[in-house]
């Protein structure tokens, strides 16, 4: 589908809306483009961008906040911060190495799909940092949160509700969030060939001592190549990152280090070598690979992962590495999606969500790319969906 319409303002986006409204027009909802094939297909004929709704609107460093407008690029964004020492804290993946996208990452699209990396085991979700929002609905009216209360949906959070609605609930304008200072130092202590279960164990362990992790993943065999190279010892690899003054890092990575030795060969990353390796964990370098091999994004109890790609490996070819102290799953599928296997293990071993990150065409029109809702939540699903947008003019089906 091309761009049929590109708002230079929230009222020229209004009016837009409210014509398609009146003609119940599905609009398909973009920024960047960047997870463009993302969720399920959208019955939609024309497109509604929001990539000239561009511009920071404000930034306040000492009070550490900031308002956008929601087509401002992430580099925007980031530039911004980095002048000031400041990052957002969810570390927001950048899919387009593994949609085989291009075009340019934008502040709206992040908080749309609540696009969050490594850090959320400690610092939250994108939805934890978004303060507030402007947004269109399905009636052409602009919403603001927080000071105003929508009519008919009085006592809901809309800014919780409209991040991860993936566009489904209206067109996001304007979004305020918080930042936080970087940290002035940062090492990974990476140890050497423990298995899933290990590795589970291990970090278990390391985010229960008093050292602060702020990110732990298990690379596995198959993928460690593809982050850390081979001038280390053999074996998948379980990183650990610990951040902030150079002072308590050292204290904290010996501590870490030295839990580690007892287990497994351990050595440590250094600042620079660390804000490599979880860039690339964040963005899932090593699927990033240029075809469209089905990619589940799976999120299960950190202790059951490895349960879940054991079982799966029983039965089908599937790579997969770890995230998250191992709740989050990285899989690629060799050659069917198995959504129906996929989640019939993952009811088995207690619970969890499975998304459809990658497809081809053939297999995303056959595959539900979210977790289907249990009956009670969809048929809620559905009222919110009615308030937001009556005409249901919103990236149609995208979320089934």
């Amino acid at each position: 589908m091309s761009i049929a319409f590109e708002p230079a303002s929230e009222t020229e986006a209004a009016g837009i809306i409210l014509e398609a409204a009146a003609q119940a027009t599905p609009l398909a909802i973009t920024g960047g483009g960047t997870r463009s094939g993302f969720g399920n297909r959208v019955a939609a004929d024309h497109v509604l961008s929001a990539r000239k709704l561009s511009g920071i609107v404000s930034y306040n460093p000492a009070e550490m906040t900031m308002s956008a407008k929601a087509g401002t690029p992430m580099a925007e964004i980031e530039a911004a911060l980095a002048q000031n020492r400041q990052m957002l804290a969810f570390e927001p993946m950048d899919h387009r190495g593994v949609m085989g996208t291009s075009g340019e990452p934008t502040i709206g699209g992040v908080f749309a799909a609540n696009v969050s990396g490594p850090r959320r085991i400690t610092a939250g979700a994108a939805r934890d940092h978004l303060l507030g929002i402007r947004f269109v609905n399905g009636s052409g009216e602009a919403i603001k949160s927080g000071g105003r209360v929508m009519k008919n949906v009085t006592g809901l959070d809309l800014v919780k509700l409209l991040c991860g609605s993936h566009g489904t609930l209206g067109l996001l304008t304007e979004v305020t969030f918080k930042v936080l200072p970087l940290p002035p130092a940062s090492v990974t202590i990476v140890a050497f060939g423990l298995d899933d279960a290990q590795a589970a164990a291990a970090m278990a362990h390391a985010l229960s001592m008093p050292v602060e992790v702020s990110g732990a993943a298990h690379l596995t065999e198959s993928v460690r190549y593809r982050f850390i190279g081979s001038s280390h010892p053999e074996g998948a690899a379980t990183v650990l990152r610990l951040e902030g003054l150079p002072a308590s890092v050292t204290v904290r990575a010996e501590k870490l280090k030295a839990a580690f030795a007892k287990v497994a060969p351990a050595t440590v990353l250094d600042h620079e070598a660390t804000e490599k390796l979880w860039r690339d964990i964040r963005d899932v370098k090593p699927y990033a690979d240029g075809t469209q091999k089905p990619l589940w994004r799976v999120s299960v109890a950190p202790t059951a992962g490895h349960q879940l790609v054991a079982a799966l490996r029983l039965q089908t070819g599937v790579d997969a590495f770890y995230d998250w102290q191992g709740g989050l799953v990285w899989l690629r599928m060799e050659a069917d999606a198995e959504a129906e296997m996929l989640r019939r293990f993952i009811k088995g071993i207690g619970g969890g969500h499975a998304t459809l990150v990658r497809a081809s065409g053939a297999v995303r029109a056959a595959t539900p790319a979210f977790e289907p809702e249990p009956a009670p939540v969809a048929a809620l699903s559905a009222r919110l969906k009615e308030k937001f947008d009556p005409r249901g003019i919103f990236n149609p089906g995208k979320m089934g």
